[in-house]
């Protein structure tokens, strides 16, 4: 998978690297998913395909996603 390229995961175990949020004890992961693709403002939504994206990133240790009221209702 292309997102293992990227140096936020420790190449000796494959754990996403994490980062704090401000002075904040809130960790989250250095990488983020950002969602806006997943909304109405581009033309066709798939939300299986959104779905599946979404426990992609969980599952590698993505644990910050990013998304704005302006995307959309519910977002």
């Amino acid at each position: 998978m292309i997102i293992k390229q990227y140096c936020h995961f420790r190449k000796d175990d494959g754990i996403m690297k994490t980062r704090k949020i401000g002075h904040s004890d809130i960790e989250v992961s250095a990488l983020d998913l950002g969602l806006m693709g997943m909304s109405p403002v581009y033309d066709q939504i798939n939300d299986e395909e959104s779905i599946r994206t979404i426990h992609r990133a969980l599952d590698i240790g993505i644990t910050l996603l990013d998304t704005a009221d302006v995307y959309g209702r519910w977002t």
